[in-house]
């Protein structure tokens, strides 16, 4: 399935090309910074999906869908969630909203006919962070637990720790489910490196306590199976 990105965002064009590339069955042919440069495009190529954001320079990513004669699939990439019915009125496949994860981009591009990728491309091993100018994909398992204060998180491996401006609600959403579990409001932490719990508090692989707060303990523990 070819597919090209209109974004006005540097950061977003990485982390979705990033996507595409270890995603079997995209081919990524183009990306555009807005709708006008990527409106040329589309007029002498054969396009089979967009990666659309809404805001940008120019020209409204809805207007420009709305302005298509021929409208190939379109997944909507965007911080703002008001517009999300009028892009199903346009008929658009999915509305993903930044920050997305691979496994909720894997589930749009599955929606646009791409579902023949095999179980295990699946698996969500990795989490895409932005580390200084550049992306790294840290391994899941490596992260211990994380530690979130207002608008950012810190992700502590048993090497570093990295600082990346994120919530501690919206790093959640990127992680797999069945090994991250949240103890506190400040803290999530990755079950396989619990090693004990006292009390109200966790020990952790490298030595670290966290604590339990009381709205998560219950839930925790029987996570947990305790």
């Amino acid at each position: 399935m070819n597919c090209i990105i209109i974004d006005d965002e540097p950061i977003a064009h990485q982390v979705l090309e990033h996507y595409i590339d270890q995603t079997p069955g995209l081919q990524h042919l183009a990306s555009f910074r807005n709708a006008v440069e990527a409106f040329e495009y589309l007029s002498n190529h054969k396009v089979d999906l967009l990666f659309l954001d809404i805001e940008m320079p120019l020209v409204n990513g809805l207007h420009f869908l709305k302005a298509l004669i021929t409208k190939p699939k379109t997944i909507f990439t965007t911080a703002y969630k008001q517009y999300a019915f009028e892009s199903y009125e346009l008929d658009a496949v999915d509305y993903l909203l930044k920050p997305f994860s691979y496994e909720r981009f894997i589930k749009a591009v599955n929606k646009a006919g791409l579902s023949n990728m095999p179980t295990e491309e699946l698996q969500i091993n990795y989490l895409l962070i932005k580390d200084g100018q550049s992306l790294l994909n840290l391994k899941q398992q490596d992260i211990i637990y994380i530690e979130g204060s207002k608008d950012y998180v810190k992700l502590y491996t048993n090497e570093k720790f990295y600082l990346v401006y994120q919530t501690l609600k919206g790093i959640l959403g990127q992680l797999n489910a069945s090994h991250f579990l949240q103890a506190h409001r400040s803290y999530i932490v990755n079950k396989s490196h619990v090693q004990r719990i006292v009390e109200n508090n966790l020990i952790l692989s490298n030595q670290s306590f966290i604590p339990i707060g009381p709205l998560y303990k219950k839930g925790f523990l029987e996570a947990m199976n305790y």
